[in-house]
């Protein structure tokens, strides 16, 4: 099977407004790597604009479409995580949430209207943001004894490996990202050291 193991999403969090007969359409735009972040990511969106009438959003995880969600929050169904969602998918953006956060102008904007609003938002928030390059990588973790520090970071700097946490203490232990078109040749150099133990987590 052919997989490509590159994808592209947002650098850094963006915002977008639109406006329409009165309502008012905030687009907040955040790089996303996992669920768990939801909530957190929500919480301060609506810190921000505590008196919105509406939190919709829609978000994208993996770069072949397989994970993803959408929430309404009280607009006609599919009338907002939809469009948002299309939005990242017209764009093949992957590992990236947006929420539209929408202030209420008093006249009803019926569904054609909303699925407008809620695009174009996105799309506003999108087009400020930088588009980068990532690429699929496999989480590991990895325990050695102290004194196999040096063998084991000389390996991770090598293949230019991302450290996502370490713990040094007579068992060491480093959770890392390896790219995963590289997996093999890292884990062979890993399982050439004595002792050491590996568990595969999850690919992000």
């Amino acid at each position: 099977m052919l997989f490509n193991d590159v994808y592209e999403t947002i650098e850094a969090p963006v915002e977008g407004v639109f406006k329409d007969k009165g309502s008012k359409f905030i687009a907040c735009a955040f790089p996303f790597k996992q669920e768990q972040q939801l909530k957190e990511l929500l919480e301060q969106v609506k810190i921000k604009y505590p008196k919105a009438r509406h939190y919709c959003f829609a978000y994208r995880l993996t770069p072949d479409r397989r994970v993803f969600r959408v929430n309404d929050d009280g607009e006609p169904s599919g009338t907002a995580g939809r469009p948002i969602l299309n939005v990242l998918l017209s764009k093949n953006l992957s590992d990236v949430l947006v929420v539209v956060v929408r202030y209420f102008g008093g006249t009803l904007l019926g569904v054609p209207g909303l699925i407008n609003a809620y695009k174009s938002a996105t799309e506003l928030a999108l087009a400020d943001a930088k588009i980068i390059t990532a690429r699929v990588q496999d989480v590991y973790q990895v325990g050695y004894a102290y004194a196999q520090m040096n063998e084991v970071m000389k390996i991770v700097k090598d293949a230019d490996v991302d450290i996502l946490t370490q713990d040094f203490d007579l068992d060491c232990k480093l959770k890392i990202a390896i790219n995963q078109a590289e997996v093999n040749q890292v884990i062979a150099r890993l399982e050439a050291i004595e002792n050491l133990e590996y568990n595969y987590l999850f690919t992000r």
